[in-house]
């Protein structure tokens, strides 16, 4: 199963390669169209922006880890562990509750769009904003994962804080 996962995984940071470099290849091209042929790419800025916005959200999705994301967690290192897996269930139920609210509205707002299409490349903006939706979904299950974990009794919150430690010593 982890095979799989890491499969899945490098697959994942692949197509966030390739959108980044798509991007940096796009804006190299607008550059050099713009200075020096003096005729600039009209599309190329909003194929930037789609191209932004779908990595963005894929690599949230998708790359991130749990231990990659941005915490304030100074209050949760200092409180004992059986608090610290409360803080855990919590917010992962706070995530799952919230991004679950809003995952209808959301997808109905998004498939409204169909209605419309991109200024230049005339893409049908519900295909460009269905990425949101994706994220949001992927969110859910994986914090659903990590809730399920969390209200295991045999779970301590040392292992996850340990294997995050350790991984950092590795990279020093």
């Amino acid at each position: 199963m982890k095979s799989i996962l890491t499969w899945f995984q490098r697959i994942a940071d692949g197509v966030a390669v390739a959108m980044l470099a798509a991007m940096f290849l796009m804006f190299c091209a607008q550059i050099f169209s713009r200075y020096v042929l003096n005729s600039p790419i009209g599309w190329s800025s909003e194929l930037l922006l789609t191209l932004w916005l779908w990595v963005i959200f894929w690599a949230g999705a998708f790359c991130l880890r749990h231990k990659d994301h941005i915490r304030f967690d100074l209050l949760f290192l200092s409180v004992p562990g059986k608090v610290q897996r409360v803080f855990l269930i919590l917010s992962a139920l706070g995530i799952i509750i919230g991004f679950g609210m809003s995952f209808l509205p959301t997808w109905d707002y998004i498939t409204f769009y169909k209605i419309k299409k991109s200024a230049i490349l005339k893409w049908r903006l519900d295909y460009v904003f269905s990425i949101y939706g994706v994220f949001l979904g992927v969110i859910i299950l994986r914090y659903s994962v990590s809730l399920i974990k969390y209200l295991n009794p045999k779970y301590k919150v040392t292992d996850e804080n340990a294997d995050a430690n350790k991984d950092e010593q590795v990279e020093q």
